[in-house]
C-alpha cells in the first residue's frame, strides 16, 4: 500500500515538474512583443480575397438589357488556377458596347490580338474591362453611363458563340461584375400590366 502511494507521488511529481518546464519554455505574447510582420509584397495576393462590398453603380447593361449569359462568373480557387474570371455575354459582331457607370478609360488596345477597354469606375477602386472590343475611345477618356465605348469584334472571343467577356477588379483581385448590377437591373422579369383605378378593364 505504501509502495502504490510512493509511486502515485512520484508521478504527480514528475507530472507538475514537466508542466513547470513546459510553462517556463512556451514563449507568451507580451504587450511589448513587436507585431508579426507583414506579408510579403512579393507573395500574389487571393484572385477573390475578401474586401469591401462591391457597390451596384451599374446603370445598364454592357450590351442591350438584359443579353444572354453565356457563362458566369467562376472564380479561380489560386491566383493562376482554372476559372472564370468574367461573364461572356452573348453579343454579335458589331454591337455597341456601352460603359455601364461612369468613368475614365485606363486602357484601349489590343491584348493578345483582342481589342480591350478597360474603365475606371468613378468614385470607386474597381476597373471594369470588356473584350473583344473594336475601341471607339482612348485612354483617360471620361465616358458616362450608357457611353459608346467600342464594338464587339468579328474575331478573339473565346465563346462558342459571338460574345463579350465583361470582367472585373478591384486591383489584382477579380471579383463579379453582375455584382455591380442593381437588382432591377440584374432580375428584371416580364413586364406585366397593372389595372388604373377608374379605368374599366377592355
Amino acid at each position: 500500500m505504501r509502495a502504490n502511494r510512493c509511486v502515485r507521488l512520484t508521478w504527480a511529481l514528475l507530472l507538475g515538474l514537466t508542466l513547470a518546464v513546459l510553462a517556463v519554455l512556451t514563449p507568451r505574447a507580451r504587450a511589448d512583443d513587436p507585431p508579426p510582420p507583414p506579408p510579403s509584397p512579393t507573395s500574389p495576393p487571393s484572385p477573390t480575397a475578401p474586401g469591401p462590398p462591391v457597390p451596384a453603380v451599374a446603370r445598364l447593361w454592357p450590351v442591350g438589357a438584359p443579353p444572354s449569359v453565356l457563362r458566369g462568373w467562376e472564380p479561380p480557387a489560386t491566383v493562376y488556377g482554372p476559372g472564370h474570371r468574367g461573364v461572356d455575354l452573348a453579343a454579335p459582331a458589331g454591337t455597341p458596347v456601352r460603359a455601364v457607370a461612369a468613368g475614365r478609360v485606363s486602357f484601349a488596345g489590343r491584348v493578345a490580338g483582342r481589342g480591350v477597354v478597360s474603365v475606371e469606375l468613378t468614385g470607386t477602386d474597381l476597373r471594369t474591362t470588356y473584350e473583344p472590343v473594336s475601341p471607339s475611345v482612348r485612354k483617360g477618356d471620361e465616358v458616362g453611363p450608357g457611353e459608346v465605348v467600342g464594338t464587339v469584334e468579328p474575331t478573339g472571343s473565346h465563346c462558342t458563340v459571338m460574345c463579350v467577356h465583361w470582367g472585373l477588379r478591384r486591383g489584382r483581385t477579380y471579383l463579379d461584375p453582375l455584382s455591380l448590377l442593381p437588382p432591377w437591373l440584374l432580375y428584371r422579369g416580364p413586364s406585366r400590366l397593372l389595372p388604373v383605378l377608374g379605368v374599366p378593364l377592355p
